[in-house]
């Protein structure tokens, strides 16, 4: 593919695509990329504040043709410019139009479904592979349980992950929280990115959503609600069925599970209930009133703040014939922001610099970061300090 630029970072000046930027940045020199957004002067000014040597494109997220332009120029898209289901079909159009591949940091399933149904099939048809999703929603869960899948030369039957963090949150990531139907029918399926007849009644049985507080064998700590789980759960799902479909299944009627893990039981139980109230206000009109207290859009977590996160994901596995693994996937830096920013900037140079992607170079389609990146993303993580452990 023979284009201008390697990257267009969009949604530029945001939260999350300023970090991005400085990641790209101080770690890739010699890349050609360019920044984006709609306001030239905003783009100029991040420009000028962290003395990025990029250039610059202005396209707005409403503006078919201008986006179709920025489309047409470049290998990869890497958009940070969420709430995604307002901001992100056009682009996303645009970038399957120009054979161009895609990717960001949505966890917005609803608006991934739209984009399965409109134009999986065309871009499958031209090699193209738009992969939502390539942040800390939903990498470590799927990228994770690929890993750990991987572990075994035989079929597996089961994934279980339980996550670990610590970080903030950003007024874009309130906006994408309160732009969505907090429990609407579509988010409620476990199997809403799944493609038709690959859904088994063994697995719609043990992939109902709900959360128990308890101790699991082998790993330190008490289970309970998983703030994303609800997100990276079907992701993982479509991953598995579209290994099924394309490369290497990973187990029969495999299912995938996803847990908070904390220190006590007591706090299990008041982050758990916690989380189910948020979720339950959000999906009220009660959320207008405790919108003013939360981060505007363009706020965020302190530099020390995203120094100081982390997050870790712990897959408890088991093959159809009873063995069991434990791994882990650690990252250093706040889940939502500088981790977000490493995860997905290196998802795009994966599809941009990368040969041999899984599925070969003709293969494409909306994917997800297990089956549209697998181990060539291993890889770059590994190589960006981000550990990847097999326990026993």
């Amino acid at each position: 593919m023979d284009r201008k630029y390697e990257i267009i970072v969009y949604g530029a000046t945001g939260f999350t695509g300023q970090i991005c930027c400085k990641y790209l940045r101080d770690n890739y020199k010699d890349l050609v990329w360019a920044m984006a957004g709609r306001n030239e002067e905003k783009l100029a000014q991040v420009k000028s504040d962290f003395n990025l040597e990029c250039d610059v494109v202005v396209a707005d997220g409403g503006d078919l043709e201008s986006l179709r332009s920025l489309a047409s120029q470049t290998k990869v898209v890497l958009s940070t410019a969420g709430p995604f289901a307002r901001y992100g079909s056009l682009l996303v159009q645009a970038c399957v139009e120009n054979g161009t591949h895609y990717t960001d940091i949505t966890g917005e399933n609803h608006w991934v479904k739209g984009l399965i149904d409109k134009h999986h099939e065309e871009a499958a048809s031209k090699g193209t592979r738009i992969i939502p999703s390539c942040g800390y929603d939903s990498i470590p869960s799927d990228i994770g349980a690929y890993f750990t899948v991987s572990q075994f030369n035989k079929p597996v039957s089961r994934v279980d992950v339980y996550q670990e963090a610590l970080g903030g949150a950003s007024g874009g990531t309130t906006e994408t929280m309160f732009t969505m139907d907090g429990l609407n029918k579509e988010m409620r399926d476990p199997f809403v990115l799944n493609p038709e007849e690959t859904i088994s009644a063994e697995q719609r049985e043990k992939s109902k959503d709900g959360f128990s507080i308890k101790q699991v064998e082998g790993i330190d700590g008490w289970t309970g609600m998983g703030l994303m789980a609800m997100a990276n759960t079907r992701v993982v799902r479509r991953s598995a069925a579209l290994m099924e479909q394309n490369q290497k299944p990973y187990g029969n009627n495999f299912t995938f599970g996803e847990h908070g893990l904390f220190s006590t039981k007591r706090m299990a139980r008041l982050a758990s209930y916690g989380l189910l109230m948020a979720f339950l206000v959000i999906s009220t009109p009660i959320k207008h009133l405790v919108r003013p207290f939360l981060p505007k859009p363009g706020e965020g977590p302190s530099q020390e703040q995203q120094d100081n996160g982390w997050f870790r994901s712990t897959f408890v596995a088991e093959s159809e014939d009873g063995e069991r693994k434990i791994c882990t996937m650690y990252g250093s830096g706040d889940p939502g922001y500088k981790s977000t920013a490493k995860l997905v900037c290196e998802s795009a140079l994966a599809l941009a610099r990368s040969d041999d992607l899984p599925g070969g170079n003709e293969y494409g389609g909306v994917l997800t970061s297990a089956v549209g990146l697998g181990e060539v993303l291993i890889d770059r993580l590994k190589n960006a300090e981000i550990e990847f452990k097999v326990l026993n």
